[in-house]
Formats: structure tokens, sequence, C-alpha cells
């Protein structure tokens, strides 16, 4: 038995790093043996060298080309996750007698929007912290006197999304971290978009930023190199070493997504994903849905048990039949089942099947 069929025994629900296309881990291993016909490993190459310039090009490109990124934005990869961009979106963009516009829809949303108040003034719109994040605001106006506008598109740990964005008389900035290519985005509505790879796109260790050259070059204090922009979009992404292997891990991902007919295919298949799912919820007297039917994460599932007292036994059960990473966040409990791109809806059939199952055992 292969490596490809063993892996595909376990259904990888994890929230994050998520599971990757397999023909992404098969051709990083081959990276890792000998990349570009090398006799070198990608682990040991400059990456200063050609071979490595043009993984850093490609990966740019498909980008650009999956998004229909227009022109007069750049494309970054950088270290330090989405929660070195809730404090880099500031330092680039506001003065201290400046504000922000923040919508405060889950945990990463509301670590964003602290960390922003470090640099200036911030406008919390709305939240739905009072009902512990289980629904997306939308009756808020955006002040065209803030600097930009920050929204979260997904909230991976409450298992809401946002399907549609307000209109803006200020720069919009959105982390799509754990939604980013799994569906289109019209990125001319955003003037920056930063994405944590470890989601939909790669390994941990990457960021992805797209960002409207624009807007920068504004603040009037001065901004530490490696959390300037302006330097990185200048070096292409490699003003330091960048993260070697997680980008070239990113260009496979990204090709693996064109490759299956891009982003408006991905979508095809995340509905589908999703749909099947949140019709067992529904359906099954066991469980219930924890978020707003309308505002739903396609990305993270979460529910619960109506007896709480058998949330063990449906994890060991889970456990049983290979369901992988489906407990609950602590914040909401019970299950969360991550649905990102490289997920295949036979694992979503899995976990149906074993809801249906422990139904019939439990009635």
């Amino acid at each position: 038995m292969n490596n490809s069929q063993t892996m595909s025994k376990v259904h990888n629900f994890s929230a994050g790093p998520g599971i990757l296309p397999q023909i992404a881990i098969d051709n990083s291993i081959k990276a890792i043996q000998n990349f570009a016909g090398m006799d070198l490993s990608i682990l040991e190459i400059s990456h200063r060298s050609k071979q490595y310039e043009a993984v850093v090009a490609e990966a740019s490109q498909i980008v650009k080309d999956l998004l229909n990124v227009p022109a007069g934005y750049s494309v970054l990869f950088l270290q330090g996750g989405a929660s070195t961009q809730f404090c880099m979106v500031p330092m680039n963009l506001l003065d201290e007698n400046d504000t922000a516009a923040y919508l405060k829809t889950g945990e990463w949303a509301m670590r964003a929007t602290k960390e922003a108040g470090l640099f200036g003034k911030v406008n919390v719109l709305a939240t739905s912290e009072n009902e512990n994040y289980n629904w997306i605001p939308k009756d808020y106006t955006i002040p065209a006197d803030c600097k930009y506008f920050h929204c979260t598109s997904n909230n991976t740990i409450f298992g809401t999304e946002m399907f549609s964005f307000p209109e803006s008389p200020i720069p919009v900035v959105c982390d799509m971290s754990s939604d980013i290519f799994s569906r289109p985005v019209d990125v001319s509505k955003f003037d920056l978009i930063y994405a944590g790879a470890q989601k939909n796109m790669g390994p941990a260790g990457v960021t992805l930023v797209i960002i409207k050259d624009e807007i920068l070059g504004k603040v009037t204090h001065k901004i530490p190199t490696m959390l300037d922009y302006r330097v990185h979009i200048k070096n292409g992404s490699m003003y330091n070493t960048p993260p070697v292997f997680a980008i070239y891990v990113c260009l496979e991902t990204l090709k693996w997504v064109k490759g299956l007919g891009g982003v408006t295919a991905m979508e095809t298949r995340n509905k589908a994903k999703a749909e099947l799912l949140y019709a067992e919820i529904d359906r099954n007297p066991l469980f219930k849905g924890t978020c707003a039917v309308e505002d739903r994460s396609r990305m993270n599932v979460c529910f619960v048990l109506n007896k709480p007292e058998l949330e063990e036994a449906f994890l060991t059960l889970a456990k049983e039949r290979k369901l992988d990473g489906i407990k609950g966040h602590r914040s909401v409990g019970g299950f969360r089942a991550s649905l990102y791109n490289a997920l295949p809806i036979e694992s979503v059939q899995a976990l149906v099947n074993a809801m249906q199952e422990f139904e019939k055992a439990n009635s």
C-alpha cells in the first residue's frame, strides 16, 4: 500500500494546519529529495538561486490569476502568520491621532482590534460578542473619517462567514486566513487582504498579503524595516530569507486549485460539502448548529449535541471511524468540522454516516 492510500484512510477535519491536496504533499516530498533537477533538496538551496526565484514568481502569478488581482497591487509572501498582520496593518496605515474602523466578529477579529489600539484609535462599528459571536453584524455604517475598515471574512472558532462585504468610503482591509481561495473574491473592492497559509493554501510558516500599492507611505511615523510593506514589495518578498519550503508547498497547492478550475470550481465543491453536512445537522435530532443559518461558514462547521453528556461517546465513535480533528474549540464546545478546499466530499459523507450511526445507537 503506498503512502497516498494510507493517508486517505484518515478524514482530516483539522481547523489548522489543515488538510492539503495529496499531490501537493507528494510533489513537495520529491522537492525535498531533489529540487528542479539540482540534485539538492529544496530545504538546502539558496533562496537567491534562479530555480527558487522562479518558485516565488510562479506562486505570485497564480495568486494573481486565481483572484484576478488588478494592476497596482502587490503580492507578498511574509512570515509571522496573520497575527503579525494584526500589528503590521495599523503600523503601516495608521498614525497616532487617526482612527480605524473594525468589525469584531470573533477571536481573531478581537485580537486584530486590540493590536490596532496600540497605534491609533479604534472604532468598533459592530460586534456579536454578547452572543458568543454566533452571527455576523450587518447593520452598521463605515465612517468616512476613519483611515481604514477591517473585517475578518471567516471565523474559524465560531463558524461564521461573511458572504457579502459592505460598500466602503475608506480603504478595506480583510483577514481571509481561513477562506482564501475557497470562492471568488473581487480584489478591487479591497485595499489589503492577508491570509495565513495553513488553512487553504499551504503549511504553517508563510502568510499571503495582497496590497494596493497606493495606500502605503502615508503615515508620518517610522516603521521598523521588517514590518514595512514597502520594503518587502521592493525586494520581491525576499528582503530576508523567506520560508522557502512553505512557499513551495503553497505553489503546489495553488497549482492544484488552478488545475481543478480555480476558485469558482472550489466554491462549487465547498458549497456541496457544506450543504451535505448542514443538512444532516438540521435533520438529525441529536445535533444542532451553533450559528445563525444565514451566516454559517462553509469552511468551519460548528455543531453540538442536544445531549451534551453524549459528547465523549461521539468523539470515541469519530476516532473509530478515522474522523480526525472534529472536537470543537473550547469557546464553543461540541464539534467543529473544517471543510477546507482539499477535503474531499467523501470525508464529509463519512462524518454524516457516523452521525446517522450515532443517532440509531442513541435514539
